[in-house]
């Protein structure tokens, strides 16, 4: 009998998608390095167009809220072991 945690579909799915798009969004930190466009700035635009993005789907309210979240968890220091560029 295997002891391994078996992960749901969904939740499978929804963490490779995850995992897929902070390639992209890696990569797009690494070309624009090569094209000589600071980090700084294209965090900022990165966010600026996520959050556009989510408030497209979710609304203003809704996109408001994950970033409340997302404050939550910078200073829970989430973001400072993660990906790095």
């Amino acid at each position: 009998m295997s002891t391994a945690i078996q992960i749901p579909f969904e939740e499978r799915r929804d963490a490779d998608a995850w995992e897929a798009a902070m390639t992209y969004v890696s990569d797009a930190f690494a070309l624009a390095a090569l094209d000589g466009i600071h980090p700084d700035a294209l965090a900022e635009a990165a966010l600026c167009a996520a959050m556009c993005e989510l408030v497209a789907v979710h609304g203003e309210a809704g996109a408001a809220l994950v970033a409340a979240r997302l404050a939550d968890r910078v200073t829970a220091g989430e973001f400072s072991d993660s990906w790095r560029h």
